[in-house]
């Protein structure tokens, strides 16, 4: 599959993205594409180094007619995000990314793709590797653990980078300069129950949410998807109205940065409340299928047969359904300062009930200190009124928008000399690593830019050929336009 990916142009880009791909890379298990990429550098002969937390550096001198040039950070990470769909048989930590070439797109069978980062990744390899593309000196940080904590960027190493002007290459719109992020909070609750045996006039039941489009829960937060593990709570808080019905298990999405695509329940019921119950659950299906219809076309809700098994009490399973109800997901504020950005948001991103243990997982996003603080704790106070444990981890800053930046200035005219119309300049509501870079390094010029990635944390993401290409020329042109140091 990847002999297609190797024939579009540029041909390097995409020779290195499909040797990139060929590599499992999941965020925290980063090994093996840390020892290829430091492979990459040494049979180029650049100065590599890695840093004690796992980051790769690469060092290449600037090109002739460049020396006098400032040098640049290229930065990009090295992690990507493992989401497929359940009738995918695919194994993320021994296999390479099946890449498929559909007319000017190219996605994964049935994976993520990985072009969050990897094309920024590869870019990146392409101008290294290259002979003819004019350039100043280059720092390349290709960091680890961007995914599920900014583990990377967190502990870069202070004094390892001397450059002043950083481009990162993650941003997913190609019309699109950032220059702002949003930070956020890892939000975890947990909590053991007591199980407990029932008779022969109970029936159980197992409820299925499958088909969402999911996505990213930064950047598609404000596209009100829906949330399984928010459909299903409503589902099972409909029939416990009418009458009880107790948990066995409950698992809901994945990953904290991406919206929960499915999620599946088993409960148990009196038989005699059955009928009642199910006329109820019909009626929230409804409710739901006919909510999201614009949106959510593939939705599909079930419930059938299961076995019996240990349960929770009635009255912890509605507590935790009150809890789950509570939990804020979804866009919580807009910005007043930038029009069309979200500010705030949460997203309810796992649920696992196994065995009477119970986990909660949520991120929340601010690009506001005091906002993301005020939403966090909302959420913390209905989890301790559940009586869970709570925790707050995995802190990281957002990046404060720079207006007067000399390199936004640059990327802005390269970008409209090239493609004939402005950029947009924008703050997003995604996690970049400038705001921890920023901390690392004070006063790091900063910018991001990339090509056009669609539903990026889900099965269904994919790049846009022309856009990659787009991209790839306006990368060029901002790094002949470095100023003199």
């Amino acid at each position: 599959m990847s002999q297609e990916v190797r024939k579009q142009e540029p041909h390097s880009l995409w020779n290195h993205f499909a040797d990139l791909n060929a590599v499992p890379r999941p965020s925290k298990m980063e090994e093996r594409v840390r020892a290829f990429m430091v492979e990459f550098g040494k049979s180029l002969q650049l100065e590599v180094i890695e840093d004690a937390i796992g980051n790769v550096i690469m060092r290449k001198p600037a090109t002739p007619g460049m020396e006098d040039r400032k040098s640049i950070i290229l930065q990009s990470h090295l992690d990507m995000v493992h989401q497929k769909n359940n009738d995918t048989d695919f194994d993320f930590l021994t296999q390479g990314i099946q890449m498929i070439v559909e007319g000017d797109i190219i996605k994964a069978n049935g994976t993520t793709l990985g072009a969050d980062n990897g094309i920024g990744v590869a870019s990146i390899m392409a101008v290294l590797s290259s002979s003819d593309i004019a350039h100043p000196a280059i720092e390349a940080l290709f960091t680890i653990d961007e995914e599920t904590g900014m583990t990377g960027a967190m502990e870069l190493d202070k004094d390892i980078l001397n450059s002043t002007i950083l481009l990162n290459l993650d941003t997913e719109e190609d019309d699109e300069i950032d220059i702002g992020c949003a930070g956020g909070v890892d939000v975890t609750a947990t909590k053991s129950y007591l199980l407990e045996s029932l008779s022969n006039d109970y029936v159980s039941k197992k409820i299925t949410v499958k088909g969402l489009n999911g996505g990213h829960s930064g950047m598609d937060i404000i596209k009100g998807l829906g949330n399984a593990n928010k459909m299903i709570t409503r589902l099972i808080d409909a029939m416990q109205k009418k009458g009880a019905v107790h948990f066995q298990s409950l698992h809901g999405g994945s990953l904290r940065n991406a919206i929960p695509r499915e999620a599946v329940a088993v409960v148990s019921l009196l038989k005699s409340d059955w009928e009642t119950i199910l006329h109820t659950f019909d009626n929230c299906k409804e409710a739901l299928l006919d909510e999201y219809s614009s949106l959510e076309e593939n939705l599909l809700i079930t419930i059938e047969a299961a076995d019996n098994d240990k349960v929770l009490t009635k009255e912890d399973s509605r507590s935790m359904v009150y809890a789950l109800l509570g939990i804020y997901n979804g866009v919580y504020r807009m910005s007043p300062a930038i029009t069309g950005l979200v500010e705030t948001s949460n997203n309810l991103a796992r649920i696992k009930l196994e065995n009477g243990d119970l986990q909660i997982a949520c991120l929340t996003r601010s690009s506001v200190k005091s906002s993301k603080t005020d939403l966090s704790s909302s959420i913390v106070a209905i989890m301790k009124l559940a009586h869970m444990e709570t925790k707050l981890s995995g802190h990281y800053p957002g990046w404060q928008p720079n207006a007067n930046s000399a390199m936004l200035d640059i990327a802005k005219a390269k970008y409209t000399e090239l493609f004939d119309h402005e950029p947009r300049v924008e703050a997003c509501h995604a996690g970049l690593e400038c705001g921890l870079l920023g901390e690392r390094y004070p006063g790091l010029d900063m910018i991001s830019f990339g090509p056009n990635i669609r539903r990026a944390h889900s099965p269904d993401e994919y790049v846009e050929i022309k856009s990659v290409q787009k991209f790839w020329k306006l990368l060029l042109a901002i790094m002949k336009e470095i100023p003199k140091a």
